[in-house]
């Protein structure tokens, strides 16, 4: 048997303040004059001049805002990636993602594509990427969602929803200052920290769990825990805490595999749009059979938090929509074996997923 040899991020720094030193950090990597640093910025950045007055532009460095309303597309990977090759003399320096889930997926697809060719829709699967990325730094601004860490950069693409999954996907950087979550709005930040929560309850309970995830899987399902549930966390602590659950939570996941929730919000996001955190939330809830523990400590998170969910939101759907969601789940092979084992294909029926997504 052969074991996967897989890749970790080799240089992180942690610690308020820390995205101070990032232009010290990227100097070096500098290649010539004529090869851009490029960041790609969420756009509730914009006009923050307390993060953008941090970063030195220096030659034709540029930075480019991008909006996180929408789940990452293979389409706006395409063109940024035009717009890039089109707009610099040679190929950048680097790419540095500063935003949540949505921009550091883009920053890693990105840099990938600069050096791959083709469009970004051939990628998706395991292992396609031939070329290694341009250097690539990820920077969170919110934590849960593990994108920081993690071998894949999710992407909605014309057909389904799925992971450019590659050795060369990781960051070869990533910053984790905790001051750059200071004012994530609540619902966003308790839905992204459930993204994590819920890594973790999949991973732990899966047919693919090895002491590897179940060590990084254990710290991350307690770290949860005290984040969502200790009346006793100062912010600071809250905050801290919770960057390292995301950390952790994605690293369970590379030896690991996520299940029933992930895979049944992959089919909201391509169908309706619903963004990864939410969608996982909105599955979860109603996912008792299968994580009778992890739901019941979910809704006294959710309690605790006055998290209200958003309801009938697959009221209106027609039978030709269900099926779309349908298929794009039980696409999702991994997934399904990881939660249910081998012969999941007895366990979780069609008619058994339309029921669920019925009650969403």
């Amino acid at each position: 048997m052969s074991h996967k040899n897989f890749p970790m991020v080799p240089r992180v720094i942690f610690g308020r303040g820390s995205f101070n030193q990032l232009n010290e950090i990227l100097a070096p990597k500098r290649l010539n004059i004529d090869a851009p640093f490029i960041f790609l910025i969420d756009d509730v950045f914009k006009g923050n001049t307390d993060l953008t007055s941090r970063i030195s532009l220096s030659y034709d460095d540029r930075i480019i805002f991008i909006s996180a309303d929408e789940e990452p597309k293979t389409s706006q990977v395409d063109k940024l990636v035009e717009d890039i090759i089109l707009n610099t003399k040679e190929r950048p320096s680097g790419i540095i993602g500063i935003g949540g889930g949505t921009l550091l997926d883009l920053a890693k697809a990105v840099s990938i594509m600069l050096t791959n060719d083709g469009d970004s829709k051939s990628y998706q699967g395991w292992d396609l990427v031939k070329n290694p990325a341009v250097y690539h730094v990820g920077i969170p601004t919110i934590s849960g969602t593990g994108a920081e860490v993690s071998r894949t950069t999710v992407l909605t693409g014309p057909d389904r929803k799925l992971g450019i999954n590659s050795d060369y996907t990781p960051f070869d950087q990533v910053i984790l200052d905790s001051d750059l979550t200071i004012g994530v709005p609540h619902e966003q930040w308790f839905y992204t920290g459930m993204d994590c929560y819920i890594h973790c309850i999949e991973s732990l309970s899966g047919s693919y769990l090895n002491t590897f995830s179940q060590s990084y899987g254990d710290m991350a399902f307690e770290l949860c825990q005290e984040v969502f549930l200790d009346n006793n966390l100062s912010e600071m602590e809250s905050r801290e805490k919770l960057m390292m659950a995301s950390w952790h939570g994605g690293m369970s996941i590379a030896y690991s595999q996520v299940g029933v929730a992930h895979a049944m919000s992959y089919g909201l996001a391509y169908l309706l749009g619903t963004k990864h955190g939410i969608g996982n939330c909105l599955v979860f809830d109603h996912l008792e059979e299968f994580y009778p523990e992890g739901v019941k400590l979910f809704k006294q998170m959710k309690e605790k938090h006055n998290i209200i969910l958003p309801k009938g939101i697959c009221a209106n759907l027609n039978d030709n929509d269900f099926d779309v969601m349908i298929n794009i789940a039980l696409g999702l092979t991994p997934l399904w074996e990881n939660a249910l084992g081998k012969n999941w294909q007895k366990i979780i029926t069609k008619e058994k997923l339309k029921a669920l997504y019925q009650k969403i």
